[in-house]
């Protein structure tokens, strides 16, 4: 009401190295003419001033209507100035990137992989980079896996657990050391014809050549 109106004197207290000032504002007052009256004092871009009052953060609109507030004499009203938003191509870009992150389930996998997945993506909402390592092990690999878990707990009865873990390494160890082709070099020079040494081998030969062309 017109007969409520008052002049009240108000801190600004802008976050950074300005100091605090004093300016004497109507009250009570809507909060965008108030943000309007801060910008235009401290010279700030009004649209991206944030002010907070008693702990409390201001905002131009209560639902449909424009928010007003009552400032009492001594009050601080604490002023400080949001970022620019990145630019659109960046936001774009930065969204461009994250798809690429998700996991997307190759068109020509089979009906069944595809209604797993979607119990799994939507229903489950499990992470993505879980479904990543679920769908790249083969159904051989999975067999495995719950043939070597069912099997642990007989080892465990039986009172081979060590050795049934220890002979799960080797058994890893030599699945995975896969077949040279005709002509390609070992990792060894002895398995080599010839003993065929490796380029960059340190040998004792070597280390005498280099001694006698004052390498060291």
């Amino acid at each position: 009401m017109a007969g409520d109106q008052r002049e009240v004197e108000i801190t600004l207290k802008t976050i950074g190295p300005a100091r605090p000032t004093s300016i004497r504002v109507s009250s009570p007052i809507e909060v965008c003419d108030l943000r309007r009256l801060v910008a235009a004092e401290r010279r700030l871009p009004a649209d991206r001033l944030k002010l907070v009052l008693r702990g409390k953060t201001l905002h131009d609109k209560n639902g449909n209507e424009d928010a007003r507030i009552r400032l009492e004499d001594g009050d601080s009203l604490i002023v400080a100035v949001m970022p620019k938003p990145p630019a659109k191509h960046l936001h774009e870009g930065s969204d461009d990137e994250e798809e690429e992150l998700k996991f997307h389930i190759p068109q020509s996998t089979s009906r069944w992989k595809r209604m797993i997945f979607s119990f799994l993506h939507e229903k489950l909402r499990l992470p993505d980079i879980v479904l990543i390592a679920m769908f790249s092990i083969s159904l051989k690999a999975w067999a495995g896996v719950i043939l070597w878990f069912s099997l642990a707990p007989v080892a465990h009865r039986w009172g081979v657990g060590p050795l049934y873990i220890i002979g799960t390494g080797f058994l890893i160890i030599l699945l995975n050391l896969g077949r040279r082709q005709h002509g390609d070099l070992s990792a060894y020079s002895i398995f080599n014809e010839d003993f065929r040494e490796l380029p960059g081998t340190l040998n004792a030969e070597r280390l005498d050549r280099d001694i006698r062309a004052g390498r060291f």
